[in-house]
């Protein structure tokens, strides 16, 4: 590297020179090449970069996916941690608290920030198949419908293909693929097993439309209200008061982790549910009930129809797990204040049983 002049100062330790060959043609004892200062950055210094790791999540150390909240004195947390500290607290039957600071969190006393959201969507991220950059609102879309490189399947799966590879080679694939060739003698079992799957899916939506045409349909709003095991290690387990339906008295009892001794020693969280005949049957009582999602609240239920047949010997139904559209929204019910559900009883069940 040539030496700097005395008139020029001299470079800091974060800037190089860079000689640059000037266009004029130049003897031997010309003037020396020009300097061009440039500033010695590299990848993790870029703007991006430095802004990723001011915004990311003082929990997971990552960026957020979605909602970023904030405890009170700013430390930023994105929603599934949020949410996971407070399922934790409940189960640990602790007070949640800001892993930065220490200082109390809640529903309550954390906010949503905006500000921080929106810049983190406008950063720059990379395709996990072709590896381009684009902004984070826009990449979701990119991999999932444009990308040429994205995983796709075959358009005969329905019949039997199991071809799976890049999208850039799906036509090609599907222009020698085998089974649109075959006889339908060939693919009946892959349809008959097809339409046995679409006939499970569509089990609860037929039976919550034989509901609307019962005569009678009362309901009663309940809460699972939480309590702890008189174990040494003090489980939580949540119970409903008892309600009636079909004349006998029930209760729900639902269980957190129940294949587990501590479950705050797992990120997974699983809410497994019994319902109880807590009143004598003379005879069987065959009992069907259907999960829904209610009209508020932040977790999802999948449609699910579950059904036992309640005797004096066998009054608890076996425990189920809570069809939740995913294992994320258990913490979001653990770390509400109050678990309502509503309880509906159809009349005309009574007849049919």
């Amino acid at each position: 590297m040539a030496e700097a002049p005395e008139s020029e100062p001299v470079p800091s330790s974060s800037e190089i020179e860079v000689l640059v060959a000037s266009d004029v043609k130049e003897d031997d004892e010309g003037p020396a090449p020009k300097k061009r200062r440039l500033s010695d950055k590299d990848s993790s210094d870029k703007l991006e970069d430095r802004l990723g790791g001011i915004l990311c999540c003082a929990v997971c150390l990552d960026l957020p996916q979605a909602a970023v909240y904030q405890c009170s004195n700013g430390h930023l947390m994105c929603a599934p941690c949020f949410t996971h500290l407070l399922a934790d607290s409940r189960l640990r039957d602790e007070t949640a608290t800001c892993p930065n600071c220490r200082v109390e969190i809640s529903k309550s006393t954390a906010s949503r920030n905006l500000a921080v959201e929106k810049t983190v969507s406008e950063l720059p991220s990379e395709c996990k198949f072709c590896t381009r950059v684009f902004p984070r609102h826009s990449l979701q879309h990119h991999e999932e419908k444009i990308c040429e490189e994205r995983l796709t399947g075959c358009k005969y799966a329905c019949i039997g293909c199991e071809w799976r590879g890049p999208a850039h080679e799906a036509a090609g694939h599907e222009a020698a693929c085998a089974l649109p060739r075959r006889s339908a003698g060939d693919v009946l079992a892959v349809l008959a097993a097809a339409e046995r799957r679409a006939a499970d899916r569509a089990a609860p939506y037929t039976q919550l439309w034989d509901m609307l045409s019962y005569e009678k349909i009362t309901f009663t709003d309940l809460q699972l209200k939480p309590y702890r095991t008189d174990e040494s290690v003090h489980r939580l387990y949540y119970e409903s008061s008892r309600f009636t339906a079909f004349g006998h008295q029930w209760v729900v009892k639902a269980f957190i982790n129940n294949n587990q001794g501590d479950p705050t020693q797992s990120a997974q969280r699983e809410i497994t549910y019994q319902l109880i005949m807590k009143s004598k049957s003379v005879c069987p009582l065959s009992v069907q009930w259907v999960w829904l999602r209610g009209p508020y609240g932040e977790a999802r239920v999948r449609p699910r129809v579950a059904a036992h047949a309640f005797r004096e010997d066998a009054a608890d139904a076996p425990a189920l797990p809570l069809p939740l559209a995913d294992a994320r929204h258990a913490d979001r019910l653990l770390a509400s204040k109050a678990v309502h559900f509503r309880s509906h009883e159809l009349l005309s069940s009574l007849q049919d049983s």
